[in-house]
């Protein structure tokens, strides 16, 4: 890395930190961990996903040029978003329309296969449009998705009204979490909601203060216990359901049911963060230059959705929705490379098992079929 990233990004952590002890001070000297993982992530030109640091890729920082944190499907193997387009090929045509929405896409890696797999179907849609806040990904997105310039379109934020199919992929994690610690056993425990404050030398520490929240499930055990509540991811879905008229919607995403995710042995929760291919439990530090993210309760994701009007349409592993949607099919086709990566996004110690797939429909639209990503394995039933 050279002197100038080096100072480059040093100027940048130390204007977001300066931005966020403002924040502390404003709100009484205690900010609440939401607010401040929002800001670390999209705050505007500063956060992670705000400004123009690289972020995608499959290689690391400092490795052939490409300066990635992490690798998601997409650029694992284009056999991922083409044979995504096989249920959303299907979705479109069950549901009659002729839009897709793609939330969070990244380099637009996604939306060029899927554009691509349908346009080899002959079922290009009329648009597909996507939601993204991150101004610098966007200029990305539209230098990938040139040759199909006149379908793709952006936006902000949704309109009152829509219809289409939806797609996020890794999106719902990087949505703030509230963490809520546990002090003591089951019986006589405290809840606390962690929050950031500032230390006395003026760094950012943890600040602990008792609050009414808790998980949705009681913890078992004599032990502490460090969690998440994902009030913003569920959010997300009521809105998505208020203006969502017709259409199928499917998100990809590590996560577990209720049950699993608050586990009395998953103590220490599941926040984590990602920079140059390595893991670490520090969102505090190096901020605006690295992911975090915590891991989806997809229960709560899918009681969202049916409190708000929208059905369930499946819930399975990344693995199993893949095999059922074709990507045994598409990969005989393939080139030995793209072959070599089917390993990472179906095996149940890689992708194949971590990363769960759900499927949601507005109204009536959730009526008449059966979606092929989910048509073995459901596991509807455990969430």
């Amino acid at each position: 890395m050279s002197t100038d990233t080096v100072n480059e990004s040093s100027s940048l952590t130390s204007t977001l930190r300066a931005r966020v002890a403002e924040a502390i001070r404003a709100a009484g000297g205690w900010l609440s961990f939401d607010r401040f993982m929002a800001m670390a992530l999209y705050e505007p030109g500063l956060g992670y996903y705000a400004n123009r640091s690289p972020k995608f890729g499959q290689m690391p920082q400092g490795v052939a040029g490409q300066g990635s944190d992490f690798v998601t499907a997409p650029e694992l193997s284009p056999l991922f978003g083409q044979t995504l387009a096989r249920q959303v090929a299907q979705a479109l045509a069950a549901t009659g329309t002729d839009e897709v929405w793609e939330f969070g896409a990244g380099t637009g890696a996604l939306a060029l296969q899927v554009l691509d797999a349908l346009d080899a179907l002959g079922q290009l849609p009329r648009r597909y449009t996507i939601v993204d806040l991150s101004g610098t990904l966007r200029e990305r997105q539209q230098a990938t998705l040139a040759r199909h310039a006149g379908r793709v379109h952006w936006a902000d934020r949704l309109p009152e009204a829509f219809e289409g199919v939806v797609l996020g992929n890794e999106v719902l994690d990087a949505m703030p979490v509230q963490l809520l610690r546990r002090v003591g056993g089951q019986s006589d425990g405290v809840w606390h909601e962690r929050g950031v404050v500032l230390a006395d030398d003026g760094r950012l520490a943890w600040g602990d203060r008792p609050t009414d929240l808790r998980p949705p499930l009681d913890i078992e055990g004599p032990h502490d216990y460090l969690t998440e509540i994902h009030a913003q991811g569920e959010a997300f879905i009521r809105t998505l359901a208020e203006r969502w008229t017709r259409g199928a919607g499917f998100f990809i995403d590590y996560g577990f049911p209720e049950a699993e995710y608050y586990h009395p042995q998953r103590h220490m929760g599941t926040l984590i963060c990602h920079r140059a291919h390595k893991s670490d439990d520090d969102p505090l530090a190096d901020l605006g230059l690295k992911d975090i993210t915590a891991h989806v309760n997809f229960t709560g994701i899918a009681l969202a959705a049916q409190d708000a009007g929208l059905s369930v349409l499946g819930y399975t592993s990344q693995g199993r929705f893949l095999i059922n949607a074709g990507l045994l099919d598409a990969a005989k086709h393939a080139a030995p490379k793209e072959n070599a990566m089917l390993g990472k996004l179906v095996n149940e110690h890689e992708m194949g098992e971590l990363f769960k797939v759900i499927g949601l429909a507005p109204g009536a639209s959730a009526q008449g079929w059966d979606p092929i990503g989910f048509s073995s394995g459901d596991r509807t039933h455990r969430l």
